[in-house]
């Protein structure tokens, strides 16, 4: 589920789809094999398909599930009791599901709907941080809302949803587990039971009564930014997995856990191949009907086996097809060949995307199986009354509305929202000090442990004894939110400290608690600084947060355009300091030259919040023993390459660098010989977002100068200047040398503008309600009106006028101006299209220097096109 969107990578829209895989691979891991210092070679390309693909299933071919009958005969005649007091109006309420951020518990008193739900970055009252309390305080005014009738219609329960993805993880102070890529190591279905439960637990204390999890993506091309929401790139960890997650979410049919004050609503997600789409957010899985049966159905049956009460659309494409519109898939497949009889959720606005629809209005969605859309925006009103129209109508038979209404009111039934009350009445809501408990964040400790990944122990660096002099250095030792990942309190993880984690441990925190406590010294130094030589460093960098799009990148290469923590490694090593490296990451990447320079390196994925799990397998106890060994094995290929996007175990050609399934241990060692650090020429290089940065565009992209009527001239190097000496362009310090560029307009029609080397697609971006931000400083007032635009098509540029906006602030000082994609879009630029996606323009006299351009989420929430 997307919200609140922040930067999105741009060097990604170039990318094509990547080939599928046909066949399902086998159940068992083969024999993961000790890497050697062979030669590398490329994935092999698939051949295109010599026929076109289908997007209509058959369901025939397709599997049952043998899921135990859920129809309860009590529930059946309550819900027909229920459904034949209701009118139209209130029967498509229950289709809607709105985000908080748009909607009060005043407008609930009017408009019936069925669902509400916490977006990533939507809190109570607008605070994302907002303390548990504030959450159940909302939980009831939504529900007695819901419950406020005067009409002698039903009153029925608004249920919320919130992506509990990693544990209740929106919530300050809840207990964050590994994300999935890392708990796929641990290859512990109990585990995973336990996770749920707790999970449950805590969603349940704050008052939510649904958690849009677990995702059974069955990754194909590491390069998706919603790769650590996956458990493997094998299906047969979902089918494992599933189940058992499932119970411990929702509890085990059939017993008096299932559903029981203790649990909420599970979410199984994203159907169906979310996973396949070439490595792009939002993609189209290219792929025949048995690839997407026998890869990415994966863990479905488990789940509607296990009883899964929703299961979320995808964003995805089938075939050119939206997922949200599919009627062969969502009903066929789903609804009548797997027997789901729970309800099915879109995603975030993505019934807006399926051909003919908008976000407020897609009657070719509900017909296609969808139940309940998940909508964001202030138009919510406008879904409703269209979707009214369409089923008064007839565009939406009654028979259709009747079937997604008593599937949805089948499971709040269940679930017991009809009896249970008021949230803070609840067995659990207003116990929070479940929230974050002991017992809870021991399971997450656990897990943290049994996820890590040995991937190199040259000597045996490892175990380290803790009465040993230890420096502790790198970006991510004492930084919870980058251990922790995306949908980290925030939608993206970002802009948090330590301070905003209470109950949580930082890695640096739990290797100094365990030093100290064997009489050792451990010094943190992030630069890797030392007075005294330390006996061993633990380097701790990766990735920073991320989610969904914003996480998709161009390769595998771990970070092209910055070297520093390399060079943090290498610094440590030329001193002949013994180096334990500690990689956090959401996926796979190519860090041969990271691993050259460690004597020790152990993937650590996303922690989570308890950083202590790390401290207690890389040292001994204090007597000396080996108190926890790392018992991690690889659920994804580890590239030899950073052009290995597509590393599957059943692909031709498999070549990794470590396979699936490996992972050293301290009772099985093994070595890894020196790797080839070469990069592939003309390799894309990744950017987060960025236009402009650090004085430089990225690779073939130009910074263009034009006078009107005259040709362009490129910016090769630091200064230009137009044919009749209109606009200047030389380069000026801001955070360092020459990193940013003044533009000094004389007089007379010019603009800067950066164009892209190919046309690129910011649709998702534009739906996402991103902006182009851009940071600067005014050096002279401008005398004549100023535009900011963007170019598609290589047509003229579209603009909105920011003379204001520039006029406003202290001259001299650097500010940001802020212009919402949206804004582009309603002008008429195609954003699927865009050729020039930076166009500053005057026709009089301006002094601006520009340090940063970047398509990013705004500091504040902006709809203001311009002045």
């Amino acid at each position: 589920m997307s919200t609140g969107f922040s930067s999105v990578t741009i060097a990604l829209l170039l990318q094509t789809a990547a080939a599928p895989i046909a066949s399902r691979p086998p159940a068992s891991p083969p024999p993961a094999p000790t890497p050697t210092s062979a030669p590398i070679s490329a994935v092999p390309a698939a051949s295109p398909a010599s026929t076109p693909l289908s997007a209509v299933a058959n369901p025939d071919l397709w599997p049952t599930a043998k899921a135990m009958p859920l129809r309860d005969a009590k529930i059946e005649a309550r819900l027909d009791a229920i459904v034949a007091r209701m009118s139209i109006e209130d029967k498509v309420g229950q289709l809607i599901q709105v985000d908080i951020a748009s909607i009060t518990p005043a407008d609930l008193r009017t408009y019936k709907l069925g669902s509400i739900l916490n977006g990533g970055n939507s809190g109570p009252n607008g605070d994302d941080l907002a303390p548990p309390i504030e959450w159940l305080k909302l939980a009831d005014a939504f529900y007695d809302a819901s419950m406020a009738r005067s009409d002698g219609r039903p009153a029925i329960p608004v249920i919320w949803g919130t992506d509990a993805v990693h544990g209740n993880n929106n919530i300050p102070g809840a207990t964050l587990f590994p994300h999935n890529i890392g708990l796929g190591a641990t290859r512990d279905r109990d585990l995973m039971r336990e996770i749920g439960h707790v999970t449950a637990i805590e969603t349940a204390a704050a008052g939510i009564d649904w958690t849009f999890a677990p995702t059974l993506a069955v990754v194909r091309d590491d390069r998706w930014g919603r790769t650590y929401e996956s458990y493997s790139e094998e299906p047969a960890v979902q089918t494992d997995f599933a189940g058992a997650v499932i119970e411990g979410v929702q509890g085990k049919v059939g017993t008096r856990d299932f559903l029981a004050p203790d649990r909420v609503i599970a979410t199984t997600k994203h159907f169906l191949g979310d996973g396949g789409t070439g490595g792009r957010d939002q993609g189209d899985a290219l792929i025949p009907e048995t690839a997407l049966r026998d890869i990415h159905l994966g863990g479905y049956p488990a789940a509607i086996e296990a009883g899964t009460q929703s299961v979320m659309a995808s964003f995805s494409s089938w075939n050119g097809a939206k997922m949200h519109g599919n009627k062969s898939l969502l009903t066929g497949v789903l609804k009548d060949r797997l027997h789901f009889d729970g309800f099915v959720v879109g995603d975030w606005n993505g019934h807006g995307q399926v051909e003919g629809c908008s976000n407020e209005s897609c009657a070719a969605a509900i017909n296609a199986g969808l139940d309940m859309f998940m909508y964001s925006g202030n138009g919510w009103k406008t879904l409703y009354a269209n979707t009214l129209k369409q089923a008064q109508s007839g565009e939406i038979s009654a028979a259709r509305l009747d079937d997604a209404v008593r599937r949805i009111l089948r499971v709040k039934l269940r679930a017991g929202t009809f009896d249970r009350g008021r949230p803070s009445s609840r067995a659990l809501a207003g116990k929070l000090e479940r929230i974050g408990a002991a017992d809870h964040r021991a399971i997450a400790r656990r897990a943290v442990r049994e996820s890590l990944v040995l991937l190199k122990n040259q000597g045996g660096l490892l175990p380290l004894k803790p009465s040993a002099n230890i420096l502790v250095a790198g970006g991510g030792a004492d930084d919870i939110a980058q251990q922790a990942g995306g949908w980290s309190l925030t939608w993206q993880g970002s802009g948090l400290t330590n301070a905003n984690f209470p109950n949580a441990q930082s890695i640096w925190s739990g290797i100094d608690a365990a030093v100290k406590a064997a009489g050792g010294t451990a010094t943190l130094s992030a630069n890797g600084s030392f007075a005294k030589k330390p006996d061993a460093a633990i380097v701790v960098f990766g990735e920073q947060p991320y989610a969904e799009f914003k996480g998709d990148r161009p390769t595998l290469d771990y970070s092209p355009d910055d070297k520093a923590d390399l060079a943090l490694l290498r610094k440590l090593k030329a001193a002949g300091v013994p180096v334990v490296a500690v990689f956090l990451s959401g996926r796979p990447l190519w860090v041969n030259a990271e691993l050259n320079a460690a004597d020790a390196f152990v993937a650590a994925f996303l922690p989570g919040s308890e950083g202590g799990g790390v401290a207690d397998v890389l040292f001994r106890n204090k007597d000396g023993r080996i108190a926890n060994d790392f018992r991690g094995k690889l659920s994804f290929s580890w590239p030899k390459r950073p052009d290995q996007y597509v590393l599957n175990r059943a692909d031709p050609g498999y070549d990794p660098l470590f396979a699936y399934g490996y992972g050293l241990s301290y009772a099985k060692p093994g070595t890894v010989p020196k790797l080839d650090e070469t990069r592939p020429a003309g390799l894309a290089v990744a950017s987060s977002g960025i236009v402009f940065g650090k004085g430089r565009v990225p690779e073939g992209w130009s910074l263009v100068l034009a006078e009107q009527g005259q040709s362009k001239v490129r910016l090769l190097g630091v200064n230009a200047t137009t044919t009749n000496r209109r606009l200047t362009a030389s380069a000026v310090d801001r955070r360092r040398q020459e990193d940013a560029r003044s533009l000094v307009w004389s007089g007379g029609a010019a603009e800067a503008r950066i164009e892209a080397d190919r046309p690129l697609d910011l649709t998702r971006e534009s739906n996402g309600e991103l902006s182009l931000v851009v940071d600067l400083r005014v050096d002279r007032a401008a005398s004549a009106p100023v535009t900011l635009g963007m170019v598609s098509h290589d047509g003229a540029a579209v603009t909105v006028p920011i003379t204001k906006m520039l006029a406003t602030g202290t001259p001299g000082e650097w500010r940001q101006v802020v212009v919402p994609l949206q804004c582009f879009a309603k002008r008429g630029v195609d954003m699927a299209d865009v050729t020039a996606p930076f166009v500053l323009a005057t026709g009089g006299a301006l002094g601006v220097s520009v340090s940063d351009v970047r398509i990013d989420s705004a500091p504040v929430p902006m709809t203001q096109c311009g002045d």
